[in-house]
Formats: structure tokens, C-alpha cells, sequence
């Protein structure tokens, strides 16, 4: 039997990132848990604090608050003086609530969910199919509040003005379509904003529908309506704008949504469609930031709920070049790829009719 040579350094580097990447999920596990208990927000705020202090100050059991705080520590994430506790402002930039869009730490939540469905995944791999979003209780949820946190950031003032005009236009009244509302918040930040215009937000899912209307009708508007239904049931003609914020790649029928929402749209219309900025070449994604978290999101999640639908599963990470064959396939000649800026994440599509 032939023997291949081993390069000694090179293995010893791997091991030593294999120790890392059994720690960091660990890590991962420790900020779902500071974000959801607000720990992180109220140790930024009131640090240097003892464990005791801490967790009067969250209203939490002090033995887990001080494990919790150990584990952080250790990890490089806080700063522990003589048993009193710091989240240093270079940390908390990134993962606490003030961070606005920034905080990571609401993405560390997709840790557990993710290990609630690694068996059913698991089991995916050996038989095929998928996992549709009724097997996944708390994903909506989650994907509702990091819609919310993207959505206050920036919708009005980032996204929408990337259309030349069509502020104005939302101001003086039109009628608009968002496609996969989910909770509906993004519908109702436009419809607040532009009282004059009509948004209609629709999705499949009565769960979100439900929510969507909870909060319209929290805020009073008129002009917000929510449906359950699909695309495919778009009135054509009936719409200035369309909008699909990070939602076509999840779909079972893709390009006939696309097809649905081109026919849609009136002449001069505007379709904005938010997704990933990422390659249709694996090889393209290597340097992306966050390329492996989003190939697992796409396994975990986009890939195979378009699966379990009969869909062609497309996936997270499904890129550019297939976004825009698609789009031209459904009748846009007309589109550009637009950033918006500290958005390293998504790709602003601007399709018009």
C-alpha cells in the first residue's frame, strides 16, 4: 500500500482550527442565550459588575448568570477584573441590541435552532426530500426579528431611495405588493411612511399573516392590508411596485413567481428584490465573509424548504448570475444590482417593467 506523506505543520494548524471550531458554536450557544436574556444589553450598560449584580440587574438565577459569564470570558468575549464583569464598547458593537443591525448576536440564535433540526437533516441526507416550514416552530419568529432589526435600520431612508423617484412617487400614492411578507413589519414601515400609498403584503403562512395584521392594526393604518396566499395568484397590472426582501430562493416555483410578479407590475413598474450578494460558483464564495454560516443556513433552511415543496431548491447562496437569468427569463431587460452601504450581506436588484 503506497503511503502518503503528511506535512507535520500543516496538520497541526488544522487540529489547532478544529479546537476553534468545537469552541466557537459553543460561543455561539453562550450569545443566543446573552440576547435573549438581554444579559449582553445590561452588562454593556452597567458593566464593570459582579455576577451577583448582574443578575439582579436582568432578574435572572445568579449560578447560570456567573457560569455564563465564565464561559464568555474564557472565550475572549468578556473581560473579567477581579470578579467584576466587562463587555468592552469594541465587543458590544457587535452584539447587543444598540448595535442596531449590527448585533451578531441575534444571528447566534440559529445555532440551537439549526441543532433542534440536525437529526431531521441528518436523515434528509440519506432519503432526499426536505423539511417544510411547519417543522420549523421557531423560525419565523426569529427570522421576523431579524427582518425587524435590517427593516428599522434602513428600509425607508437606505433601500427604498435606491429606485430614483420612487419616494416621491410613495408620497404622492401607489399601490404596492410585497411578496413573502412573512410578520409584515416591512410592509408597514412603507405604509406608515407613505400613508397616501396602499401596501398589500401576502404569504403563505396564516401564523405570519396574523402577526402582520396585529401590528397594522397596533399602529393604525388604513392603507396596510395582509393576505395568505401565494404569488402565483398576483392580479396582473395591478401594482406600481413589487417587493420580494430575501425570499425567491426559498420558493418551490421560483421563475414562475418572477414570471407572476413581472405580469404583476404595470408598465413602468419597479420590482426591488433583496437577496444574498453572493456567487453562483462555489469556488467565487471562498473569500465571503460568512461563506460557510450561509451555505449551512442554506442546508438548514432555504434549500430545503424549497425542497419539501417539490421546488428546485436553489439555496442560500444561489448568486447572482442564476438571480439575474432568472429575471430575464421572466421579462426584465431592465435590472441593477445596487449596495447598500455597511450591507455587506445582501444584493439590491432593481427590475423594472
Amino acid at each position: 500500500m503506497a503511503t502518503t506523506e503528511i506535512d507535520g505543520a500543516r496538520a497541526e494548524a488544522f487540529a489547532g482550527r478544529t479546537i476553534q471550531l468545537l469552541n466557537d458554536p459553543m460561543l455561539s450557544l453562550l450569545l443566543s442565550v446573552g440576547h435573549q436574556t438581554q444579559l449582553l444589553d445590561v452588562l454593556a450598560e452597567r458593566g464593570p459588575v459582579t455576577s451577583d449584580e448582574l443578575a439582579a440587574a436582568a432578574d435572572l438565577d445568579e449560578r447560570y448568570v456567573r457560569e455564563w459569564l465564565a464561559g464568555l470570558t474564557v472565550g475572549g468575549i468578556v473581560e473579567d477584573d477581579d470578579g467584576r464583569y466587562t463587555l468592552p464598547p469594541e465587543h458590544a458593537g457587535s452584539i447587543t441590541r444598540a448595535a442596531g443591525p449590527n448585533n451578531l448576536a441575534l444571528l447566534a440564535q440559529y445555532t440551537a435552532l439549526f441543532g433542534e433540526l440536525e437529526q431531521r437533516i441528518v436523515e434528509r441526507f440519506r432519503k432526499g426530500g426536505g423539511i417544510d416550514y411547519a417543522e420549523m416552530p421557531r423560525f419565523q419568529a426569529l427570522q421576523a426579528e431579524l427582518s425587524a432589526q435590517i427593516y428599522d435600520g434602513g428600509l425607508i431612508e437606505g433601500t427604498l431611495p435606491l429606485v430614483d423617484g420612487l419616494t416621491d412617487r410613495l408620497r404622492t400614492g401607489i399601490d404596492v405588493l410585497d411578496v413573502g411578507s412573512g410578520y409584515g413589519h416591512a410592509v408597514n414601515l412603507i405604509a406608515d411612511a407613505f400613508p397616501a400609498s396602499r401596501v398589500t403584503g401576502i404569504d403563505i403562512s396564516e401564523e405570519g399573516v396574523a402577526a402582520a395584521r396585529a401590528e397594522a392594526a397596533r399602529l393604525r393604518l388604513s392603507n396596510a392590508r395582509f393576505e395568505v396566499r401565494d404569488a402565483l395568484s398576483i392580479e396582473r397590472g395591478a401594482y406600481d411596485l413589487m417587493t420580494a426582501l430575501d425570499v425567491i430562493h426559498d420558493l418551490p416555483k421560483p421563475a414562475e413567481t418572477l414570471a407572476a410578479i413581472h405580469g404583476g407590475l404595470r408598465e413602468g413598474g419597479v420590482f426591488l428584490m433583496v437577496d444574498i450578494a453572493a456567487s453562483s460558483h462555489v469556488h467565487d464564495n471562498i473569500e465571503h465573509p460568512l461563506g460557510p454560516a450561509l451555505y449551512t443556513v442554506s442546508i438548514f433552511h432555504c434549500m430545503t424548504v424549497s425542497l419539501a415543496n417539490g421546488g428546485p431548491g436553489l439555496g442560500t447562496m444561489w448568486g447572482e448570475q442564476k438571480a439575474l437569468e432568472l429575471l430575464e427569463q421572466a421579462g426584465f431587460r431592465d435590472v441593477e444590482i445596487k449596495r447598500v452601504e455597511d450591507d455587506f450581506l445582501n444584493a439590491y436588484y432593481v427590475a423594472r417593467k
